[in-house]
């Protein structure tokens, strides 16, 4: 081979070399691509999209069975979501009817089955005690418990004796209060499931306006005293003064006790004349009070949420629409009820925690007719 050929066939050869470190480049290169476009491809490499934000539950209208307008609606208590009842009570010929109505979990029913229920008189406050309903009965001003058992019949306990008012009642399992007046003055009365037995409240007190019950030892009631607005405590032996710092210038409208031991009063203190709502709450070693932005709000309709938040109504803005309020700590917030064409004022006037949703029993307006029944719910 020539010089000039053995040149030429170097040149060849270096060539050829280059050319086969291109084409390993190359296939390392396609290699790479492939793995990575298969990770890409896997189901446990893919990027799932973000989940939308679930939706926020909103109230919506329950149809209620019409009863004789005007109608006063008394109270809402749900014993789970599928058992509430509401009472009040419409207007006859003759005078006031008693009202009751049953939520089943899917539909409001009237109930006329219980004694006196075609007879002049109201029902109050409702309460479970073990698998019974116990609902304030004033018969013909006569007042008694009326008691529905599980299977469905009902018996009446009377109280000893005639009230001229009857301010309020309530009862757990093993005790039960009635609170209210007759011509001597006021009257407590402690029913131990046998009997009933007179109580005496502590001095100064002039009258009780309301009351509330954890367990048979433990009872709230506030009261007009002598001084002013005083919180009760039943301890088991006898009615006792709370010694709750209330706000000055200020009523109770509710106290809410609850099984885990915090208890909840709910009321309004008066400066140069105008109202404002307070709270305050008991955890066991102290009181805190707060004044959460509710205005004016009457809190007797006060429930703990299913969402442990306070709920309770209060005054819309919108005639056409119902209004509550969520106070949670120091954050409030707000939420209305569906529209209702043609209402022109809206009130929810009780609140029940039903399971996992909330339930509101008041009235509706309509223009052009009187106030009739209307519910609500939150959740499902």
């Amino acid at each position: 081979m020539t010089p000039i050929q053995r040149r030429v066939h170097a040149n060849m050869l270096c060539g050829l070399r280059a050319l086969g470190g291109l084409v390993n480049g190359l296939r390392a290169v396609l290699v790479c691509l492939v793995v990575a476009c298969a990770a890409a491809m896997s189901p446990a490499a893919a990027v799932t999209p973000a989940s939308a934000p679930a939706a926020k539950p909103s109230w919506s209208a329950l149809p209620v069975p019409a009863a004789a307008p005007p109608v006063i609606v008394s109270d809402l208590a749900a014993r789970g979501p599928g058992e509430a009842w509401a009472t009040g009570y419409e207007q006859a010929a003759d005078g006031p009817r008693p009202m009751l109505y049953r939520w089943d979990g899917t539909a409001w029913s009237r109930d006329t089955t219980f004694p006196g229920a075609g007879e002049p008189g109201s029902l109050g406050k409702v309460r479970f005690v073990g698998e019974e309903a116990w609902i304030f009965h004033s018969r013909a001003g006569q007042g008694e418990i009326l008691r529905r058992s599980a299977a469905g019949s009902w018996s009446a306990v009377p109280l000893p004796q005639k009230l001229r008012i009857y301010q309020d009642f309530t009862a757990v399992a093993g005790a039960a209060w009635v609170v209210g007046e007759d011509d001597t003055g006021l009257k407590v009365w402690h029913y131990d499931g046998s009997g009933w037995t007179a109580q005496s409240a502590p001095d100064g007190v002039l009258y009780v306006m309301g009351i509330a019950a954890r367990t048979p030892t433990d009872a709230w009631a506030w009261a007009d005293t002598s001084t002013g607005t005083a919180v009760l405590r039943w301890d088991g032996t006898a009615w006792r003064d709370a010694k709750v710092s209330l706000p000055p210038n200020s009523n109770v409208h509710t106290i809410l006790p609850e099984r885990s031991g915090r208890v909840t009063i709910g009321g309004s203190q008066y400066t140069d004349g105008v109202a404002r709502t307070y709270l305050m709450t008991w955890n066991g070693h102290a009181w805190r009070t707060t004044y959460p932005p509710l205005g004016d709000t009457y809190t007797e309709a006060m429930v703990r949420g299913p969402d442990g938040a306070l709920w309770l109504p209060v005054r819309s803005d919108r005639a056409f629409q119902s209004k509550y309020a969520r106070v949670d700590g120091p954050r409030t917030t707000f939420s209305y009820g569906p529209e209702r064409r043609d209402a022109i004022d809206v009130k929810p006037r009780a609140l029940a925690r039903a399971g996992f949703s909330l339930l509101s029993f008041g009235t509706v307006e309509i223009y052009g007719s009187k106030p009739n029944l209307m519910s609500e719910r939150l959740g499902g």
